[in-house]
């Protein structure tokens, strides 16, 4: 997953903070004022104390009028810190969002195949948050930090021997620190993927709650979750014991140690080495010690946090790991339709991301994506079809049908020879000329949470209500519209739960014939269909014979007796060709289907 520097450069946080620098710039200087504040209050309250201990008690009023002022500024300082945060935070996490939306329309069917629904969920939505809120508490750290570190510089001035014993315990708590962000980073990136398949497996159980309950798959799949949970609680876990143990160790040293300050301190008092006042600054501020070795080791973690977030949501810009859509820059209008594929060879690899123990000794990305397994589908596939003629695919499950629409329209690459549209290579068109003239209707298709109409206009955003009663029409869908209160104003629900599969279906085909595509491709459109929606939507099909070219994929051979053409496909290779009456006769394999399929 390496990337080049220009690639790191253009998609990094970092121009992100820029666009708004303004906004940027006075939460960070809101924080200085409050920081400097702090540092001041501290320094003021050791001298009233000096001053308390020499009986100078107007002197010591003095200071704590001067305190009670800065207390008011630093408030200020801080509200302001506030509220600039809550009102840039949103636009900076916003515009990541976006951004990462906008490249998740970029990528290629096969990428999301090989990743899992929380992968992108996480890293579009939930890592821009985490990269924000550790940004924001690593700014307030930084401050701290540097506030405790100012105090542990003034005590250190006030005696020789305590300021060398304090240099110690400080390098002794940051090597303890650093050594604490480099497990914890590696800890969190396992315990983030763990999480991403939580995420996968809820959203299943939500789409798909019917199912689950129909099936009586309840326990089943609360196994599943269980494990799902159990493996990332474990990582959880582990993360936050290793986390504990350091925390702990690093703790215990500094608080025996500071004991031994103090006495080290009681001990220079009774030698006449050290001032009351000087042991009591100490006293009272022995704290910022830890503070300042907790704040490093916290702006450690914070900075882990960032990188592992940032490099999750980059990665989706990896072209390697994340493939995009390419296509060339031939604008090509009124394509009439024909296709073919010329030798075509794909195969299916799959890849999973494994770490690479001595990424640092051999200078390489700490994540690598290694090939696990690879299924040859097609060697040297030809054919032709002629325009606004009707074919379908059909063989056994396996024999490439659906990897063939895939490669047809362009969701998937070919490895070796050509798919062309009218003669030219569909590589080369541009986006907007090849998805005008293919129009995708799928087993499931996906209806939005809209109405009738607002589905259907997501096809053609300016068709008129004339286009859309005869999209409806064709597609045999009027006859159910008419019968709802609302007509296409009707709204569908989420995933159009509203709709049955039928019409589920035929309303995807009335968005695909509103595109008015020359291309019109059926992924197994009436495989989940019963045998009432199944003639309907055969019905919407047959309306459109020699107007488009049509192509489907179909499991059920009873649905494409009418087809003009049928492609036999055994092990990747077109073993026949024929009209169903033909390949009935002749073809032994597929009357076995056919009797197969009625008897079922």
């Amino acid at each position: 997953m390496a990337k080049t520097k220009k690639q790191k450069k253009e998609f990094s946080l970092l121009k992100y903070f820029k666009r708004y620098k303004f906004g940027v710039s006075v939460y960070i200087l809101s924080f200085l004022i409050g920081a400097v504040c702090d540092m001041f209050i501290i320094i003021y309250s050791a001298n009233v104390v000096e001053y308390i201990t020499l009986a100078k008690y107007q002197t010591a009023i003095f200071y704590l009028l001067i305190i009670a002022g800065i207390y008011v500024m630093r408030r200020f300082g801080y509200y302001m810190a506030s509220f600039i945060y809550q009102k840039y935070s949103i636009k900076i996490m916003s515009d990541l969002n976006l951004d990462l939306a906008k490249q998740a329309f970029k990528l290629n069917s096969k990428t999301y195949n090989d990743h899992d629904t929380g992968t992108f969920v996480q890293r579009i939505i939930n890592d821009p948050e985490r990269v924000i809120s550790s940004f924001a508490n690593l700014v307030e750290i930084l401050f701290d930090i540097i506030t405790a570190f100012i105090i542990v510089i003034y005590i250190t001035t006030l005696s020789f021997y305590i300021g060398l014993c304090i240099a110690v315990l400080v390098i002794i708590g940051i090597i303890i620190e650093l050594q604490r962000t480099k497990v914890r980073r590696k800890n969190n990136w396992v315990a983030r993927k763990k999480n991403d398949i939580i995420h996968s497996i809820t959203t299943e159980i939500v789409r798909s709650e019917k199912d689950i309950k129909s099936l009586g798959l309840e326990d089943k799949l609360s196994d599943v979750s269980k494990n799902a949970y159990e493996n990332y609680k474990k990582a959880t876990y582990h993360a936050q014991v290793v986390d504990i143990n350091f925390f702990s160790i690093r703790s215990l040293i500094i608080e025996i140690a500071s004991v031994l300050i103090l006495i080290l301190g009681v001990s220079m008092i009774n030698r006449g080495l050290i001032t009351l006042a000087t042991f009591m600054i100490f006293y009272s501020n022995r704290g910022y010690l830890y503070s300042f070795v907790w704040g490093f080791g916290r702006v450690a973690s914070l900075w882990a946090d960032i990188k592992v977030s940032s490099d999750r949501m980059f990665a989706i810009f990896d072209n390697k790991e994340f493939v995009c859509e390419r296509f060339g820059d031939k604008h090509i209008e009124n394509v009439k339709g024909e296709i073919e594929f010329k030798n075509v060879a794909y195969t299916f690899y799959e890849y999973e991301n494994r770490e690479n123990k001595n990424w640092k000794k051999e200078k390489k990305e700490r994540y690598e994506r290694v090939l696990v397994s690879q299924n040859n589908i097609f060697d040297n596939l030809s054919f032709k079809i002629e325009p606004n003629t009707t074919v379908a695919f059909v063989g056994r499950s396996g024999s490439g049908k659906s990897t063939i629409l895939n490669l047809m329209s362009k969701m998937y690459e070919v490895e070796g020879g050509e798919v062309l549209l009218d003669g030219v290579n569909i590589n080369d068109f541009d986006k907007p000329s090849l998805r005008q003239a293919i129009s995708l209707v799928n087993q499931f298709p996906y209806i939005f949470d809209m109405t009738i109409k607002e589905n259907l206009l997501l096809a053609k955003k300016d068709a008129t209500d004339e286009e859309i009663n005869q999209a409806i029409t064709k597609a045999s869908l009027m006859e159910f519209v008419e019968t709802l209160p609302k007509g296409i104003e009707t709204k569908v629900g989420e995933s159009g739960i509203k709709l049955s599969g039928g019409q589920k279906q035929r309303l995807a085909i009335a968005r695909a014939l509103l595109r008015n595509s020359p291309i019109i491709i059926f992924d197994e459109s009436t495989s989940s269909l019963d045998n009432f929606a199944q003639e309907e939507v055969k019905h919407s099909i047959d309306n459109l014979k020699g107007k488009s070219t049509i192509v489907i994929v179909a499991h059920r051979l009873s649905t494409i007796r009418n087809v003009d053409k049928i492609f036999f496909l055994e092990n990747g290779k077109i073993e026949d060709i024929g009209t169903f009456d033909y390949l009935f006769e002749d073809n032994v394999k597929f009357k076995n289907m056919f009797y197969a399929e009625n008897l079922d």
